[in-house]
């Protein structure tokens, strides 16, 4: 039984720290800052993990972002800026993903549409300041 408890102690705290953060972590991110809370933890956990809650849609993933898988604990349909100079990920709340937008993508497709997540990729504001 213990080792139960122990399964879900750390499930829940890598859950917890994709979810309590904008930072959009990497696994070797998740894996630091869990690490903290549950010493015992292996990386190989917290991918495991990322990928069950992927399934599950409890988390989104970026994809990749600089060669790094980057996550999301924000399921809500939101536009994301990624900076293709430092890799920096950022909500844009004040950007909504247009309800046209989704029906006209299910019309085109003839599917159903169940989520939407729009990324833009540049150059962010420091890097530009750097070139």
């Amino acid at each position: 039984m213990e080792s139960k408890t122990k399964h879900f102690r750390k499930r829940d705290a890598i859950l917890e720290c994709i979810c309590s953060t904008n930072e959009h972590p990497s696994a070797d991110w998740v894996y630091e800052h869990v690490k903290e809370i549950v010493p015992d933890i292996s990386l190989a956990t917290v991918y495991r993990n990322l990928s069950l809650f992927k399934e599950q849609g409890k988390i989104i993933s970026l994809g990749t972002v600089k060669g790094v898988e980057r996550f999301d604990g924000n399921t809500d349909p939101h536009v994301h800026f990624i900076c293709t100079g430092c890799g920096a990920v950022v909500d844009l709340p004040e950007i909504s993903v247009p309800e046209e937008l989704n029906s006209a993508v299910a019309q085109s497709s003839g599917g159903r549409v169940d989520n939407c997540q729009l990324a833009f990729t540049g150059i962010c504001g420091e890097c530009r300041k750097l070139n």
